[in-house]
């Protein structure tokens, strides 16, 4: 279940679930029921902050400290949901998907004089993902099961068609995933696998919709 309350989006798995992401409160594998969103602005995150606190004291403050929570500048009410099954799997991929500060992987744009408080481009940058799958893996499943989910973002940044001084955008410098699944002694989650398949399907639809909106919209802006 997907719940909008400005500036918070909360993605319900319905039921503990182990999760893996290098979220910035609980990265690692975790056990969590709820996966959340927290818009933010330049202003929420002044020179000196220490981000960890602040976002500790913001989950306590909504009861949500035991919530796995990813931070975006993308307005959360423009999200995209997917889903997708392949045989007995079923996934959910939730994203919210912004470009400001893409990036083609093995380089480094160059933003020196940015004035990323008047940038009216730069305050939606970054990609933030969470897959909920019904299929029970092992923590090694749920590893392999976040490289595709990985593989299956950059492909439909790559088809978006963003370009950079320095090829296609792959990605941005502060993406994040968050994978769930119930615990299981499933090893493999690839490409041959329905596993693989369902998430990756679900994962390059939310992905590649939310990437298209930015284009068509701030990217616009951006640009002029």
């Amino acid at each position: 279940m997907i719940v909008l309350s400005a500036p918070w989006l909360e993605f319900d798995l319905g039921a503990p679930h182990q999760v893996l992401s290098w979220s910035v409160n609980r990265p690692g594998y975790q056990r969590a029921r709820r996966i959340l969103w927290r818009e933010i602005r330049n202003a929420d995150l002044p020179p000196g902050l220490d981000v960890g606190d602040w976002l500790a004291r913001e989950l306590a403050a909504r009861g949500a400290e035991d919530a796995i929570c990813l931070l975006t500048s993308r307005r959360i009410d423009r999200h995209v949901l997917r889903g997708a099954r392949e045989g007995h799997v079923t996934a959910q991929a939730l994203a919210t998907v912004g470009l400001s500060n893409a990036e083609r992987v093995g380089h480094r744009m160059d933003r020196t004089g940015r004035d990323w408080n008047r940038d009216l481009g730069a305050i939606f940058g970054t990609i933030n993902i969470a897959v909920k799958l019904n299929h029970a893996l092992s923590q090694t499943g749920l590893l392999e099961a976040l490289s595709i989910a990985s593989q299956a973002r950059t492909a439909a940044i790559l088809d978006a068609g963003h370009r950079l001084p320095v090829g296609l955008a792959t990605g941005t410098g502060t993406d994040c995933i968050a994978m769930a699944a119930p615990e299981g002694a499933d090893d493999y989650a690839g490409l041959h696998t329905d596993t693989g398949i369902a998430l990756g399907r679900a994962v390059y639809a939310a992905v590649l919709q939310g990437a298209r909106d930015w284009i068509d919209t701030i990217g616009r802006i951006s640009d002029g």
